[in-house]
């Protein structure tokens, strides 16, 4: 998860316990153990700390599934090069909108079919739909609506995506020259 992601929201207790921060967390607790495991403490310690880390591991796991059942299967089935487009368009048409994780893999994934992408195009995670602005499979009608946003950068990412119509990529590098004339200027 990219830091940006959690700076944005400023309130305390206001950032959504997607699978992202979820599996972050979970992540960061197995390297703890790791680290606890290699290290020369006393045995009552290591058998107490070991503990408490391995029921809040446990307890990110029954997050991740509350959030998405089956969760770690399914990311298994995603991370696997082999994964069918039929599958993936599966995955995300059923994972819930929290699922950042999951449906960021799939926005990714190379198999991944035009028809998925535009609809991940349309989430509000913006590093998925970051993926789907440079992802090859992507198709021109998706490509164009992504380019309309001017808020994010995803117009520059689809101005050097090869499925992008020509008339839209010299329109959207005209901006990208315009712009660098003007900060060259300043």
């Amino acid at each position: 998860m990219r830091r940006s992601d959690l700076v944005q929201t400023p309130t305390k207790g206001s950032t959504p316990r997607t699978t992202q921060i979820v599996f972050g967390e979970r992540q960061h607790l197995l390297r703890v153990l790791d680290s606890l495991e290699t290290t020369t403490v006393p045995q009552v310690r290591l058998n107490q700390e070991r503990r408490v880390l391995e029921e809040l591991i446990h307890e990110r796991t029954r997050e991740l599934n509350h959030i998405n059942s089956s969760w770690d299967e399914k990311v298994g089935v995603v991370l696997n090069a082999d994964s069918k487009a039929e599958m993936l368009d599966k995955l995300s048409r059923e994972a819930p909108e929290t699922d950042y994780y999951l449906l960021r893999l799939i926005s990714e994934h190379p198999k991944v079919n035009s028809k998925t992408l535009g609809r991940l195009a349309k989430h509000p995670y913006a590093a998925i739909r970051e993926n789907v602005a440079r992802h090859p499979n992507a198709d021109s009608t998706t490509l164009a609506w992504l380019a309309r946003d001017r808020s994010q950068p995803l117009w520059y990412l689809v101005a050097f995506n090869p499925n992008t119509p020509s008339v839209l990529r010299r329109k959207l590098q005209e901006r990208l020259r315009k712009l660098g004339q003007s900060s060259a200027s300043k």
